[in-house]
C-alpha cells in the first residue's frame, strides 16, 4: 500500500533541489532558496487535489490531528467522541489537548455511526472526531447530521484516506477541519509529515500559528512576528515536504491503480457464500488502499488470516489482535499509564475504558479482513492472487 512503491526520479530531483540549496527550514532565507518553497508548494498541490481552501504542512499526521484540537478550541475538560478503531494517535491528540476521549460504535462502514454517536453525547460533548478508515469516508450525511442537530463540532482525522470522496467533495471537507498523515505506510508518503487542512481562514490561522511556537507568520519574517498565543513545534522540513510534493503529483495515478487492482480482487471473491464487503455510501469515492471484507465468524476470520499466510498470500491485516489500531489492545490507556498526569487524571475518565461495552464495535472488527493493495502489481500477478485467494477463502468458507 504505502506510496514508496512509487518512488523514482521524481522524489530525488525534489529532495536535491533543497539539498542543493542547504534550506532545510520552511521558513525565512529566501537567499538561499533560488525560488524553491516545497512546504509551501506542497500545501498548494494539497489544495489543488482536494479543492480545500487551506492547508499546512506539518511535521506528522498525528501533530495534523493536534492541530485540528487547537483550531477548534477543544481544551480542558471537553469531551470528543471517538472511536476504538483508529490508530491510537487519534486518542492522544485528544487526551494531550486536556480533553477527555468518549468511546462510541462504529459499524460496517468501519467509521463511527451515526447511531452510535448519538447513544454517546452528553452535555460537556464538544466535537465528534470521525476518523475516516481505511481508505474510505464513514457516513457522512448520518454524522453531519447528528452534529448539527446537537450544535457539536465535527472533525475529521482523515490520516488514513487521502484520496479518498463522498459525493465529489473530498473527505475532510465536511467538517471544521482535517488531517492526513503522509508516514511510511500512506498512499503517498514522505517517511514522515502531515497536514492540517480546512475552508476555514480562522482555523488554518490557528493551526499556522499553534504549529510554529505561536508565530502568526505575519510579514513572511519568521521570529519578528508576534506571538497571538501559544504553540509548540510540529514544523514539516523542507526535505520531508519535497518527497511529499513528488508523492501528490502522482496521487490521482496512485489511487486509479489502486482501485483498479481492486477491482479484480473484489470481483473474483464477490460470489463467495458468507463473505460480505465493508459497506461504502459512496464506493466510486473509495481511494481503492485496502480490500475490506467479512467473514461469517470470529472464527473464520482467525482462520483465514492462518491460512493466508501459509499459502503465501501478503498484506492481510486482522485489527482485532493488531497492537496498533484496536482498543483491545490498548492496555496503555485503559490504565492512563501516562509519562506525567492529565487533565484526565485530575478530571477522571468519563468512561470506564477497562470495561467498555462496545458489542457491535466488537462483532464488526473481530470478523473483519483487510487486504492491501499495491498499484504496482501487474495485471497477471493481480490475477494469479486474485485467484489464489478465491481458493483459499472457497476452502475456508466451506
Amino acid at each position: 500500500m504505502p506510496g514508496t512503491e512509487y518512488f523514482g526520479e521524481e522524489e530525488k530531483k525534489e529532495v536535491m533541489d533543497v539539498l542543493n540549496t542547504g534550506a532545510l527550514f520552511r521558513y525565512n532565507h529566501p537567499e538561499l532558496r533560488q525560488g524553491m518553497w516545497k512546504a509551501k508548494e506542497l500545501e498548494a498541490e494539497v489544495c489543488r487535489y482536494t479543492g480545500a481552501a487551506y492547508a499546512h504542512a506539518v511535521s506528522s499526521g498525528s501533530a495534523a490531528v493536534a492541530c485540528c484540537m487547537a483550531a477548534s478550541g477543544i481544551g480542558h475538560g471537553d469531551e470528543v467522541i471517538v472511536p476504538p478503531f483508529t490508530f491510537m494517535a487519534t486518542i492522544e491528540a485528544v487526551l494531550y489537548a486536556g480533553a477527555l476521549p468518549v468511546f462510541a460504535e462504529i459499524d460496517e462502514t468501519l467509521c463511527l455511526s451515526a447511531e452510535g454517536i448519538k447513544k454517546a453525547i452528553t452535555p460537556r460533548t464538544k466535537a465528534v472526531l470521525l476518523v475516516h478508515m481505511c481508505g474510505a469516508a464513514g457516513d457522512l450525511d448520518g454524522i453531519q447530521k447528528v452534529c448539527e442537530d446537537n450544535d457539536i463540532l465535527l472533525i475529521e482525522d482523515s490520516a488514513q484516506a487521502l484520496g479518498a470522496f463522498y459525493r465529489g467533495t473530498h473527505v475532510g471537507l465536511f467538517g471544521a477541519c482535517s488531517a492526513f498523515s503522509f508516514d511510511f505506510f500512506k498512499i503517498t508518503t514522505a517517511g514522515e509529515g502531515g497536514i492540517f487542512f480546512t475552508n476555514s481562514k480562522e482555523a488554518y490561522d490557528k493551526a499556522d500559528t499553534f504549529s510554529d511556537h505561536g508565530h502568526n507568520h505575519v510579514g513572511d519574517n519568521r521570529g519578528m512576528e508576534d506571538h497571538p498565543f501559544l504553540g509548540f513545534n510540529y514544523r514539516i522540513s523542507e526535505l520531508h515536504a519535497a518527497v511529499g510534493l513528488a508523492q501528490m503529483k502522482k496521487l490521482h495515478q496512485i489511487r486509479e491503480d489502486k482501485k483498479r487492482n481492486k477491482t479484480i480482487f473484489k470481483q473474483k471473491i464477490a460470489e463467495l457464500p458468507g463473505l460480505e464487503f465493508r459497506h461504502m455510501d459512496d464506493p466510486e469515492g473509495d481511494s481503492g488502499t485496502f480490500l475490506n471484507f467479512f467473514l461469517p465468524t470470529k472464527e473464520k476470520a482467525e482462520e483465514t488470516v492462518k491460512v493466508f499466510s501459509e499459502n503465501g498470500i501478503p498484506g492481510a491485516a486482522y485489527w482485532y489482535t493488531n497492537m496498533y489500531h484496536f482498543i483491545n489492545q490498548w492496555d496503555h490507556l485503559k490504565e492512563l499509564r501516562a509519562a506525567a498526569p492529565l487533565a484526565i487524571h485530575h478530571l477522571g475518565a468519563p468512561q470506564d475504558y477497562s470495561n467498555l461495552e462496545l458489542p457491535k464495535s466488537q462483532d464488526v472488527m473481530s470478523r473483519l479482513i483487510s487486504f492491501g493493495i499495491r498499484g504496482t502489481w501487474t495485471e497477471d500477478e493481480v490475477n494469479a492472487l486474485g485467484d489464489k485467494m478465491k481458493e483459499t477463502l472457497s476452502k475456508v468458507l466451506a
